[in-house]
């Protein structure tokens, strides 16, 4: 838990620039690692959409090179550490255009992979988190309207998995057919057992359903797994949202993992060829 009255670092453009510097010599240690492994995020090539397993990355190697830090900017974050300042990973919306994973040094943004989206950007930025852009998902609305323009998808109501919509109310289609259920992250499922499943209760009524041709090939792509109650379930999404409100499954983390299990054993997505 953040300490409140731990004083953030007031720090200068140079005293900015070496965090800047020194974290982006522990990108470029990192790159040497995830470049082979993840050449490429679909059809781009690295490091496109490869914010999270770079944030990740460098934020565990920061821990160790914390221990003796060496360069100048990572003496200025163990300062700020050693003063009870938190480090902590981040994952929202960048200025309402796309997801970003980052990492805050109390008000301190520091974006170790803010080149995943336009590669002719510096890997590295470093800005108090107020002048970032950056904001938390509190709604699906937010989500999709992200989600729309940053991934090129349409998104339908989970009728494949109405058992499973309480936590993942989605289904996405991607321009090239590839279909998936969502979301699965820890910040998404959080939010919507936050709000007792009224968030997904909601922009379940308002998505479309799935074309039927989608349903079908879902359908059929979920013949094989084991019988499972979330994969399985029959009904409407909106009225399992209720039932499990009143069952008060968003309390703990019981219902969540066993839901996030079946997630895990569907298909990690299908090739949707529209009728």
């Amino acid at each position: 838990m953040q300490n409140k009255t731990a004083p953030c670092p007031q720090w200068t453009p140079e005293q900015v620039d070496a965090v800047v510097k020194d974290l982006a010599s522990l990108r470029l240690l990192v790159d040497l690692d995830l470049v082979p492994r993840h050449p490429y995020f679909g059809k781009k090539i690295y490091p496109l959409g490869r914010c999270k397993e770079i944030r990740d990355a460098v934020f565990v190697e920061l821990q160790t090179q914390l221990q003796q830090p060496s360069g100048a900017g990572l003496t200025l974050i163990r300062e700020a550490l050693d003063q009870g300042v938190v480090l902590t990973k981040i994952w929202g919306t960048l200025r309402g255009v796309y997801f970003q994973n980052a990492v805050t040094l109390g008000d301190w943004y520091l974006d170790v992979s803010n080149d995943t989206v336009n590669p002719n950007k510096p890997r590295v930025e470093v800005l108090p988190l107020a002048d970032s852009g950056f904001a938390h998902i509190s709604s699906f609305e937010q989500f999709i309207e992200v989600a729309q323009a940053y991934w090129g998808v349409e998104v339908y109501r989970n009728d494949v998995c109405p058992a499973l919509a309480p936590f993942m109310p989605m289904v996405y289609v991607r321009e090239d057919g590839v279909s998936w259920i969502g979301e699965a992250n820890d910040d998404m499922l959080a939010m919507t057992m936050a709000t007792e499943f009224t968030a997904a209760e909601r922009i379940l009524s308002v998505l479309p359903p799935p074309p039927k041709a989608l349903l079908q090939q879902w359908q059929t792509a979920l013949s094989g797994i084991q019988k499972n109650e979330f994969v399985h379930g029959e009904g409407s999404a909106s009225e399992y949202c209720q039932e499990y409100r009143l069952r008060q499954y968003h309390l703990g983390s019981v219902v969540r993992d066993r839901a996030v299990m079946a997630y895990l054993a569907l298909p990690r997505s299908i090739d949707y060829a529209s009728q």
